[in-house]
């Protein structure tokens, strides 16, 4: 049996190409982990990279990534609309096959106390991986991002790192390290610059706003393109489809006088979790099979495979 475990970084990072280029290099190269895909917003400031791979591999990987984005990402200087806590933001791995939920969780375990030992950068853990019940939600690990953070762990145990600190990093702030199912970062563009209509609307349809189950979200405005976005995260496809988010937010969206003039999916996605009806994937706008994380991944091991044996 195959043991295949992803692991898709979050760095704050989506402007300058340079240094997103080195991110990427950092973490190519360690056989038996491959990078799959890469996606950056200038708006949010951030990029998301898929990995995927042996868990040991992927777990080398995905430190030198860490190590770059300490070296090269101030941020101290950083501006986007995306939360964040951390030059490399949240880091969590999730099983694809061969591998438990559990044995992810001790993967980030692992991976965190080598973050701090390698860079002095501290770690928090959530999801699977949490260490403390009420850290097991992403959004009370980042409440008040880096700025609230920085001055709250050295003075208030709640707020200490799990690993290292309690002061954070200097410039690379404080890593959330975990271990979760598969998520699906989704986000919907609304014609409108009035971003209050669009954090108005993800309050509505968000799971701790009463609305879909396993759904999270965010209103955030794209001043480079003068609309607003609704970004959400769909932490069980199961339960919340990709197709029900879209008609949440098309049709609160209709009742506030504004329509969708675009959605993505960020990063990969499983095959599982797409509607196949043409119409929705028509609503998914850009979307290609080179996005399917299946697909991705056999091409991948596919061209290793030919050139081992070509060799």
């Amino acid at each position: 049996m195959r043991h295949l475990m992803e692991c898709v970084p979050n760095f704050s990072e989506g402007r300058d190409h340079a240094r997103i280029d080195a991110l990427v290099a950092a973490m190519s190269g360690v056989p038996e982990a491959w990078v799959l895909d890469r996606h950056s917003d200038a708006d949010h400031n951030r990029t998301v990279i898929t990995l995927a791979g042996a868990p040991d591999a992927v777990a080398e990987a995905v430190l030198r990534g860490v190590g770059a984005a300490t070296r090269l990402i101030d941020l101290t200087r950083h501006q986007g609309a995306h939360p964040r806590i951390g030059a490399t933001d949240v880091l969590p791995f999730v099983p694809i096959e061969g591998v438990s939920l559990q044995d992810c969780a001790a993967l980030a375990h692992r991976v965190g106390n080598e973050i701090w030992q390698r860079y002095q950068v501290p770690v928090y853990f959530y999801e699977a991986a949490a260490l403390r019940p009420e850290r097991a939600a992403l959004e009370n690990v980042r409440k008040g991002q880096l700025e609230a953070l920085r001055r709250a762990a050295p003075l208030d145990p709640a707020r200490a790192p799990d690993v290292g600190g309690p002061a954070l990093h200097p410039t690379a702030g404080a890593i959330a390290v975990g271990a979760r199912k598969f998520l699906i970062a989704y986000n919907i563009n609304l014609d409108t610059p009035d971003v209050a209509i669009a954090v108005e609307i993800a309050r509505a349809i968000r799971a701790s706003g009463g609305g879909l189950p396993a759904l999270k979200a965010l209103g955030i405005a794209l001043p480079s393109h003068g609309i607003s976005q609704v970004s959400m995260n769909l932490t069980d496809f199961e339960r919340t489809s990709l197709q029900q988010a879209y008609e949440a937010v098309r049709t609160r969206a209709q009742s506030r006088g504004c329509r969708i003039v675009g959605s993505e999916i960020v990063g990969l996605v499983p095959r599982q979790a797409l509607d196949t009806s043409a119409e929705y994937f028509r609503a998914l706008g850009n979307l290609s099979p080179e996005q399917i994380l299946e697909n991705r991944l056999a091409a991948v091991i596919g061209q290793k495979e030919a050139a081992r044996v070509s060799a």
